[in-house]
């Protein structure tokens, strides 16, 4: 459950630096940054639309939080009756945004992912570095104290093709700081 802490705090950072910032948000129970241009989306599909849309001008993608993998592949307009037994609901996948901006980066795009991983992270994170075409990933262990989601701070170890980084727990603020450090110097 992503409270858009983290990707307010990258808006909020990015646009104090002079970047022109859209900052695409689902529901969120933090204040969203002035001075950005905010995309408000309800589901996974408009979530997909509106990044997708807004990559074709981006020079940076960051995408701070995952929409669920998964989502039920009927949507019942009725409520759905009880009835004798256990019931099972047919999920099917949602589109892959940032695998989909992966496979078809272009040039100059600098494609910054977050993992958050309970197990296993730096393994499974360094696999998405890799099968999604990123450049960075941040990797979030959420079983890690001050980490993870609906807190002010985050915990978080920076991934790329040549060097993995552990930052110390830090503000969501300077955790965004940090990312923003290392992506301007890699794009240089």
């Amino acid at each position: 459950h992503s409270t858009g802490k983290m990707g307010a705090a990258l808006a909020k950072r990015a646009m104090l630096r002079g970047a022109k910032v859209t900052l695409i948000a689902g529901k969120t129970e933090c204040e969203l940054p002035n001075f950005v241009d905010v995309i408000k989306v309800k589901s996974a599909e408009d979530m997909y639309n509106a990044v997708i849309k807004s990559a074709k001008d981006a020079d940076i993608i960051i995408k701070a939080a995952a929409v669920a993998d998964y989502r039920p592949s009927d949507v019942s307009e009725e409520k759905i009756k009880k009835k004798d037994g256990d019931m099972s609901i047919p999920l099917e996948r949602t589109k892959d945004i940032i695998g989909t901006l992966g496979s078809n980066k272009r040039d100059g795009l600098f494609l910054c992912g977050f993992s958050m991983e309970t197990e296993h992270m730096l393994d499974n994170s360094k696999v998405k570095l890799t099968k999604k075409n990123l450049d960075m990933i941040v990797a979030n262990n959420v079983k890690v104290a001050g980490a993870g989601f609906g807190t002010d701070t985050n915990v978080v170890t920076v991934i790329t093709k040549d060097a993995v980084e552990e930052l110390p727990m830090m503000s969501k603020e300077e955790v965004a700081d940090a990312l923003l450090d290392r992506i301007m110097k890699a794009r240089q």
